[in-house]
C-alpha cells in the first residue's frame, strides 16, 4: 500500500467512525467475508448502488481500485486472479455499470478464469415500479458466469459470498456473480452471532488404474510431445510438471496460462517446433489443454499417435484419449510424476527437437538485431529482452504485435504472462498491468500493446496514474488492425475497415493523462526509450512506428 493510499484511506475510516448514522448493514457483511477469504483489494467504478459494500471496505481496510470502465474492473480482476491463482473481484453499480462488465465476465468465462463480481440491483420493494436502472441482471449473465445469483436475504449475504467464491475454483474455473438489491444492501444487521462458513478446498485424487496406464504409455513411447496448459497452472501442477519431464525426457511446449509452468531456459522445454513436433508424434500427452482452435480442433496430432489427457472434464471434445483423467490436474500430474518410467528411448527424440529449436532461434536473431527503417516489430523485443528481469510480469494485448512477443518472450515463473486467452478480448492489457502491478508491486511490469489495443482501454492509464502504479507499456504503432488487414489482402487483394491513424500520437495521450510517453520512428532510439520508461517511475508508454508492410505469418483457415 503507498504512503499516500494509507493516508487517504485512515481519513475516510476516521470519518465513517464519526458518521453514527449508518449501523452495521449488509455491505459491510459482505467486505467482512471477503476480508476472511483473503481479498485485499476490489476493482470497480464508483455508483450509489453499491456504496454499503465500500463502506465495509474502507472500514476493513480493503483498497478500492477505481477504473475508467466497468468492463475494465472486471479484466483487471481476472488478471489479478491469473497473476496469484486466487479469485480475483470486482463490483459494479446496477443497470449500466453491470451490461458493461459483460465482455469482462465472457472473457473469463471462456478463459476459464476464477473472478467474482458484486453488483448492484434496484431495490426489492420498488421491483417492478421503474426504479433508476432497474433490470433483471441474472438472464444477461448466467450464460457467462458459472454461477450468478441474487442476494434477497441481507443475513444470508456472507455465505452467498462464500458459495460464489467456491463455485469460482472448483472443477474448471470461471467467474461467478451476485448481485444486491439497494435496500438488502443498506439492511441492517446484528453482528452477534453471524456463523462464519468454512471455505473447502477441492482436490480430488486420480484412479489409479487410470494414472498406471497413462506411466505405461509414456514408458511404450520414443517420441512423445506433452502439451502442457492452464490447467497446469491452475493446479499447481508445476513442480510435478518439471519432475516428470526431466525424469521421462519429456519435451514440453506450453499454452495459454502454461507458460511459465516449466521456465522457459530449462532443457525440456521448446516452443519453436510444437508444429514439428507434434506432426511426429507416437505419443501427445495434453495437461490442462483443450483441443480448440490453438490446436486445429485436434487435427494436429496425427492420427496413429495415442493420447493421454489430463483436464478438469469433457476429455472427449474433439479427440477420444487412449486415457482420459477428469478431475485436479494438479493432482493426477503429481500421481503421475510418481510413476515416472525413466528416460527410455527418448533422449535421441528431445535432443532432435532440441537442435531445431536452435536453428529457429538462430534463424530469428536477424530480425530481432534488425537495422531496417521502417521499424520492424522483432526489433522492439530484441531491445526489450536486454533490459528485461527475469521475474518480470508481461502482459500482451494485441494482434499481430503481440503474436511476435509469444514467440520470442521467455516465461520463467508461472502467472508471469498473460494475454487475451482463448476469448481473444482486445483491451484487457491495461487492467491486467494494474492488477500486475497491485500483486508485484516490487517486479517490473511490462505491456505490450497493438495501437487498436491501445483505443480499447487507453483512458486505464489515468487509472494507472491516480493510484500511482507504474507501468511501462510499449505500442507496435502500425496504423492498422494488421491481425485482420494482411489476411484480408491475401484473401480478396484489398482490404476495408482495417487503417488506423498514420503516426497517431498514443505518448501524448498518456502524457496528457499524467504518465511519461515518448514517440520513437528509428531503430536506434528504442532501447534509449524503454529504459528512461522504466526510470521515470511514473506510468509509461512508448509508441513506436512500426512497418505497416510487415505481417506476422500465419495460416489463415477459414471453416
Amino acid at each position: 500500500m503507498s504512503h499516500a493510499y494509507a493516508e487517504d484511506a485512515e481519513v475516510l475510516r476516521a470519518r465513517r467512525a464519526a458518521d453514527e448514522r449508518m449501523p452495521y448493514n449488509v455491505g459491510r457483511l459482505m467486505a467482512a467475508q471477503l476480508q476472511r477469504l483473503g481479498v485485499g483489494q476490489v476493482f470497480t467504478l464508483s455508483g450509489g448502488h453499491i456504496f454499503p459494500l465500500y463502506d465495509g471496505c474502507v472500514e476493513l481496510g480493503i483498497r478500492l481500485i477505481d477504473t475508467r470502465h466497468e468492463e475494465h474492473a472486471v479484466h483487471a480482476a481476472e488478471a489479478w486472479a491469473k497473476l496469484t491463482r486466487q479469485p480475483g473481484v470486482a463490483a459494479v453499480t446496477a443497470g449500466p455499470g453491470v451490461t458493461n462488465s459483460a465482455t469482462g465476465l465472457a472473457s473469463a468465462k471462456q478463459n476459464g478464469s476464477p473472478a467474482l463480481v458484486i453488483g448492484g440491483r434496484a431495490p426489492d420493494i420498488r421491483w417492478g415500479q421503474g426504479s433508476l436502472q432497474e433490470m433483471d441482471h441474472l438472464p444477461i449473465v448466467r450464460p457467462l458466469t458459472k454461477h450468478a445469483a441474487t442476494v434477497h436475504d441481507g443475513a444470508r449475504a456472507h455465505i452467498a459470498v462464500a458459495e460464489a467464491w467456491e463455485a469460482t475454483s472448483v472443477g474448471e474455473p470461471g467467474p461467478s456473480f451476485l448481485d444486491v438489491p439497494m435496500d438488502v444492501f443498506y439492511s441492517p444487521l446484528d453482528e452477534a452471532g453471524l456463523e462464519w462458513p468454512r471455505a473447502a478446498e477441492w482436490r480430488p485424487e486420480p484412479d489409479p488404474e487410470l494414472v498406471r496406464r497413462a506411466a505405461d504409455l509414456i514408458a511404450a513411447s520414443t517420441q512423445p510431445v506433452v502439451l502442457a496448459g492452464t490447467g497446469v497452472y491452475w493446479h499447481h501442477g508445476e513442480d510435478a510438471l518439471r519432475e516428470l519431464a526431466e525424469s521421462a525426457a519429456l519435451p514440453v511446449y506450453a499454452n495459454g496460462m502454461g507458460r511459465g509452468c516449466l521456465a522457459s531456459d530449462n532443457p525440456n522445454a521448446l516452443s519453436r517446433t510444437r508444429g514439428a513436433a507434434l506432426g511426429g508424434a507416437d505419443l501427445v500427452i495434453l495437461l490442462g489443454t483443450p483441443l480448440d482452435f490453438r490446436l486445429n480442433f485436434g487435427s494436429s496430432i496425427p492420427e496413429g499417435a495415442r493420447v493421454v489427457r489430463i483436464d478438469y472434464g469433457d476429455l472427449e471434445r474433439n479427440r477420444v484419449p487412449d486415457v482420459g483423467i477428469a478431475g485436479h490436474v494438479g493432482a493426477a500430474l503429481e500421481a503421475l510424476a510418481g510413476r515416472s518410467p525413466g528416460p527410455g528411448g527418448r533422449a535421441a527424440w528431445l535432443e532432435q527437437l532440441r537442435g531445431r529449436e536452435a536453428a529457429s532461434r538462430e534463424r530469428e536473431r536477424a530480425e530481432l538485431e534488425s537495422d531496417a527503417d521502417p521499424i520492424h516489430p522483432m526489433r522492439i523485443y530484441g531491445e526489450l529482452l536486454k533490459v528485461l528481469d527475469r521475474d518480470a510480469v508481461v502482459i500482451g494485448d494485441g494482434g499481430d504485435f503481440v503474436s511476435y512477443a509469444g514467440k520470442v518472450m521467455p516465461s520463467y515463473l508461472p502467472g508471469h504472462w498473460l494475454d487475451p486467452g482463448p476469448f481473444g478480448t482486445l483491451g484487457m492489457g491495461p487492467g491486467g498491468a494494474i492488477a500486475a502491478r497491485l500483486a508485484h508491486p516490487d517486479k517490473q511490469v511490462v505491456l505490450l500493446l497493438g495501437d487498436g489495443a491501445f483505443g480499447f482501454a487507453g483512458m486505464e492509464f489515468d487509472t494507472m496514474v491516480r493510484h500511482r502504479l507504474p507501468v511501462v507499456a510499449i505500442v507496435g504503432n502500425n496504423a492498422a488492425w494488421g491481425l485482420e488487414k494482411h489476411p484480408m489482402e491475401a484473401m480478396y487483394g484489398w482490404s476495408v475497415a482495417a487503417d488506423l491513424n498514420p503516426g497517431a500520437r498514443y505518448d501524448r495521450v498518456v502524457e496528457a493523462l499524467g504518465g511519461h510517453g515518448e514517440l520513437v520512428t528509428k531503430p536506434g532510439e528504442i532501447g534509449p526509450a524503454i529504459r528512461r520508461a522504466f526510470a521515470s517511475g511514473l506510468p509509461a508508454l512508448v509508441n513506436v512506428m512500426c512497418d505497416p508492410q510487415i505481417a506476422y505469418p500465419r495460416q489463415t483457415i477459414v471453416t
